[in-house]
């Protein structure tokens, strides 16, 4: 599907003919039996004026006779006729109106449906993880999920609109064509080009207002964040604390004129000279076309019917400049959302991985069926492998090597920014490595699409997601077909000690998991890492045979994490574990400990192989060991130089 935003240099029509066919497009998404019907409605609207126009002026053309001979005339004579069909059309046309809103409403829903299923696909699959973390990517993401959020118009508001349209042009050939048949050809194109015109300059002034505003993401999305932040419940006990109301109204103030006074600068320039010239040239067109009408009316060339009908055909054409409540600004902002939302799947087109250039066709095994996932039979290692987040940014990994054997443990140790995390991130396939590579399964990880090797990895982030579900959901989402499975879901809560928590909640397992909803409950950062693990071991227990936690202890304190990884590695022996942590006691049982340092593995080996060693890890250790015995007894670590910080994990 092409994008709706033409190529530059494209000419005006180009533009418009290009964002007809993008909504156009947009009705695919929607039931055709609907669409079809919509239409009908539309051109029924747009007919019914016409129709009222007639009968009315055969109404007027009939009342002369009327009152000559009120006898000869009742409701059957043709003034009673002319009487019931302007009637009729009228009221027709106010029962119809509110459907138009309905078929339009259901038509909006289900584009909007289809193109949100569009845009998780594209942010939550398609798109590399390196995309999503460009700054302008982010700002084009902002503005495809708030065309979806009925704040401003959304595709499907878009395609509705244009469908409206239909009735609007309907009477506007209706009226033309009248005007052509009392007045001749050359008044009724004038009245309908003069018409067109004012559309067609309206609509263009508004476009580019609407490309100014698109223009304008950046400062639009800080105001969308400050704004969700500064009415969210999460700031309300630190912003008492705090006192940061009046700062809050400050920065609100100052970032709102930051984005409306460009945009108020812009839409007076594009909109007010152009609304009077536009205002102009309708005056001129429906001037003349009144004069030719007096001229014939005064000649006595026009009878009652024909002055009747073309002095309020006239009318119909000379009110097209206005501005049109049930399509205009629909397919102005609407289609903004699509457009970002075609952004976003062209990145991802251009930069994907091979699960989204596949994503629109294939077999499963490209798809990454269950069957077809990959087993990584023998050690999984890294070669030379070097890493940056940009091009020209530093190196986070420079010449890694690493092996990883298979059924062990490994505990991954180092200080801040030595890259824990990116190595994490390069296993799991979020990133490719800028040089060097990864081998699994005897084969190059960059050769493997995502979705196959992710379909054997449980794991665990740092940050990992609090979903506001029940406790249920929050462990079954480790593999999406075990939902409905309770003892699947409660042996993995056991086994990562979280049955406890489950039990005490005041629904069980159909708890939600969140006090903003009623009958949820909060849980504490401990509670919430032990369903996070619960999470990650269903995946475990269902056929994943990687199992990567990144910090999965950052909440707990010290001897509740011993305590965890002293469970943890009892209860995966045998699986192939990467583990990665701050404080050094508590991976000493580990099968092998890699400590990274300037990008690159400085020491590995079991716990007492390093200490024996006397090298860095030691001395860390040491560190850590010296103030957790200062915590508990209050005496005065020893003095020597200043210690680095061993604390949180690199990016």
């Amino acid at each position: 599907m092409p994008s709706t935003t033409p190529a530059p240099g494209g000419g005006t029509l180009r533009r418009r003919a290009d964002r007809w066919l993008a909504a156009g497009r947009l009705l695919g998404h929607a039931d055709t039996g609907l669409v079809a019907l919509t239409v009908a409605l539309q051109l029924g609207i747009g007919l019914l004026p016409v129709a009222f126009i007639l009968a009315t002026s055969q109404l007027v053309s009939t009342i002369p006779d009327a009152m000559s001979s009120p006898g000869r005339h009742g409701m059957t004579g043709p003034l009673g006729v002319a009487l019931l069909l302007a009637a009729a059309a009228f009221v027709l046309q106010q029962l119809l109106a509110p459907f138009q809103s309905v078929l339009g409403e259901l038509v909006g829903r289900q584009v909007d449906g289809g193109c949100i299923t569009r845009l998780m696909t594209c942010a939550l699959r398609d798109l590399p993880v390196a995309q999503l973390e460009r700054q302008e990517l982010l700002d084009v993401l902002s503005d495809a999920r708030s065309g979806f959020e009925r704040v401003v118009p959304t595709p499907g508001d878009a395609a509705a609109g244009t469908l409206a349209l239909l009735a609007r042009y309907t009477q506007l050939l209706g009226a033309s064509l009248m005007v052509t048949l009392v007045l001749g050809p050359l008044p009724g194109l004038l009245v309908a080009a003069t018409a067109i015109v004012i559309r067609f300059g309206q609509r263009g002034s508004l476009g580019r207002f609407g490309t100014a505003r698109a223009a304008l993401a950046a400062p639009r999305r800080r105001l969308s964040y400050l704004r969700r932040t500064a009415t969210s419940a999460a700031l309300a006990k630190e912003a008492r604390v705090l006192g940061l109301v009046p700062w809050l109204r400050r920065r609100h103030g100052t970032e709102a004129r930051g984005y409306l006074e460009p945009l108020w600068a812009v839409r007076r320039r594009l909109l007010f000279r152009p609304f009077i010239a536009l205002a102009v040239l309708g005056l001129v067109g429906g001037a003349t076309a009144l004069t030719a009408l007096a001229e014939q009316g005064a000649h006595g060339t026009l009878s009652l019917l024909q002055l009747s009908a073309a002095l309020q055909a006239v009318l119909i054409p000379m009110r097209f400049g206005v501005f049109f409540p049930e399509s205009d600004m629909q397919t102005l902002y609407g289609l903004a959302g699509y457009d970002a939302l075609r952004r976003l799947e062209l990145t991802a087109a251009e930069h994907g991985s091979a699960d989204s250039r596949s994503s629109s066709g294939g077999t499963a095994a490209e798809h990454g069926a269950d069957d077809d996932a990959i087993e990584p039979v023998g050690p999984i290692r890294f070669e030379g492998v070097g890493f940056r987040y940009h091009e020209h940014g530093p190196a986070v990994l420079d010449g890694l090597d690493l092996e990883l054997a298979p059924g062990t443990s490994t505990a991954i140790v180092g200080l801040n920014g030595a890259g824990k995390t990116t190595l994490v991130k390069l296993l799991v396939k979020l990133h490719e490595p800028t040089s060097g590579r990864i081998i699994a399964g005897g084969a190059d990880l960059a050769g493997i699409a995502p979705r196959r090797w992710h379909r054997r990895i449980a794991v665990i982030f740092q940050d990992f997601t609090r979903f506001h579900l029940t406790a249920a959901e929050n462990i079954g989402l480790g593999r999406p077909e075990f939902l409905g499975r309770r003892p699947e879901l409660r042996a993995a809560a056991e086994r990562a000690g979280a049955l406890e928590v489950v039990d005490g909640l005041p629904h069980g397992l159909d708890t939600v998991l969140s006090a903003q909803y009623q009958g949820g409950t909060d849980l504490s950062g401990g509670q919430w890492q032990r369903i996070a693990l619960a999470r990650a071991l269903l995946a475990l227990q269902s056929g994943a045979s990687l199992l990567v936690l990144d910090e999965p202890t950052a909440q707990l304190d010290v001897r509740a994490e011993a305590a965890f990884f002293e469970r943890f590695l009892e209860m995966t022996q045998g699986v192939t574990s990467v583990i990665i942590a701050h404080r050094f006691s508590s991976v000493r049982r580990a099968d092998r400990i890699v400590v990274l340092a300037d990008g690159r593995v400085a020491e590995a080996g079991t716990h007492e192989q390093l200490m024996a060693r006397d090298g860095r890890y030691a001395e860390l250790f040491r560190i850590q060991a010296e103030r957790f015995t200062h915590d508990r007894t209050g005496a005065e670590p020893s003095t020597g130089a200043a210690r680095p910080s061993v604390q949180g994990a690199a990016r």
